[in-house]
């Protein structure tokens, strides 16, 4: 079955009034006029009269037609070279009609119609050449000699050769247009999805804050208005922060190439989660160890979110007010561990929505991974594991 391909640069020249009528034309002029001057140094061939040119302009009509019907320009194409042939006419640049046409039908991918249309023109060139030519003009003609038949097939292969060189890298070009694009649209799905992640890290755990200290303004507004004070300085730092972060996230949208105006979040804010999961109520203890280093810019940001969802995930969903961080920088890697003694409260302890999904994604973007689940004393644990790698090296 033909597979339309793309078009190429030969095909988009004439295409502004569907036909190519420019270099069809010039093509005909060109074929004219060579042929009479190499009609000049042919005697024994028949003289280029009024039906020589005639068939000369037949042979060029076709080619109008060879980008929209490549495989009936080929095939007239040819039939009329023979005609011409057969006529006894001089030979010359009338052969570059066909050449034209058996590279527009290669090109538009019907290359078993090129190859019988020039193998079709190169048997009836050696019948009329070898057996039929007692019948045909010019007068007293005699048989060509074999010699001829030689740079006749060369020319034939060439043909074939060329064309079939253009389609090949025409399909090349295709294929890595094709391969561009598909790698641009990943990279704006990872885009969005890294988007996607950072706002909703950013506003669950922002916001989970905001419903505790809601919930306890609410409840002691009026027994211990100072309580509930402290509550609302505290929705509003954390929706402060939070404001800022998502300014932060969607900076990255403006243009292609802007750096962010902040630095990224990493472990060096770690006192800041704490101090907001305090004022959620939850108390958190944090223990390091192994050298302290800098961390990968990538690292450290995904290594501040899988520890942020975890604890957002305690304030929501687990009933324990006390949860333990710790962080160990190994050979090569860094591991977190987010520990909580639960039970949990109405959904399943650690969370079944996005935010285990999205430290799961973290964790493997960088070649690392992330356990989550119950542990045998009733509370619940996140332990990820990431590599190290110094800053720019791939996966």
């Amino acid at each position: 079955m033909h597979e339309e391909r793309p078009r190429g640069p030969w095909e988009r020249w004439g295409r502004g009034g569907g036909l190519p009528w420019r270099s069809t034309l010039l093509i005909a002029v060109l074929v004219m006029a060579g042929t009479g001057f190499a009609a000049r140094n042919q005697p024994d061939r028949e003289a280029l009269d009024a039906v020589g040119r005639v068939l000369l302009l037949a042979g060029a009509v076709p080619l109008l037609f060879r980008h929209r019907r490549p495989v009936p320009a080929v095939f007239a194409v040819a039939a009329v070279t023979l005609g011409y042939l057969a006529a006894g006419y001089p030979y010359g640049p009338v052969f570059v009609m066909v050449a034209v046409a058996c590279f527009a039908a290669v090109v538009h991918g019907h290359r078993r119609a090129a190859w019988w249309a020039i193998g079709l023109l190169w048997a009836g060139h050696l019948l009329l050449s070898h057996w039929f030519y007692r019948w045909l003009p010019p007068p007293g003609d005699g048989p060509a000699p074999w010699g001829q038949e030689l740079p006749a097939a060369a020319f034939a292969v060439a043909v074939l050769a060329a064309s079939e060189a253009v389609r090949v890298r025409r399909e090349q070009w295709a294929q890595q247009r094709a391969e561009r694009a598909a790698a641009e649209r990943r990279r704006a799905d990872e885009e969005r999805l890294r988007i996607a992640r950072e706002l909703h890290d950013v506003l669950a755990h922002s916001i989970s804050v905001i419903n505790v200290q809601a919930g306890v303004g609410l409840a002691l507004l009026d027994s211990d208005p100072e309580q509930a004070r402290s509550a609302l300085t505290t929705i509003k730092a954390a929706s402060k922060e939070a404001l800022g972060e998502v300014r932060q996230v969607l900076d990255t949208l403006r243009t292609p190439g802007d750096a962010p105006r902040a630095p990224a979040p990493g472990l060096g804010r770690l006192p800041e989660l704490v101090e907001q999961a305090a004022a959620a109520g939850l108390a958190v203890t944090v223990v390091t160890s192994g050298p302290e280093a800098a961390l990968p810019p990538g690292t450290d940001l995904a290594a501040f979110r899988i520890v942020q969802e975890a604890l957002t995930n305690v304030v929501r969903h687990s009933g324990s007010r006390t949860a333990r961080v710790r962080i160990g920088r190994g050979t090569g890697r860094l591991e977190l561990t987010v520990d909580d003694d639960g039970p949990a409260t109405g959904t399943e302890a650690g969370g079944s929505g996005n935010g285990l999904a999205g430290m799961r994604e973290r964790a493997g973007a960088l070649g690392g991974t992330i356990e989550a689940g119950a542990r045998p004393d009733g509370g619940f644990r996140v332990h990820a594991v990431l590599p190290l790698r110094p800053e720019g090296r791939t996966s």
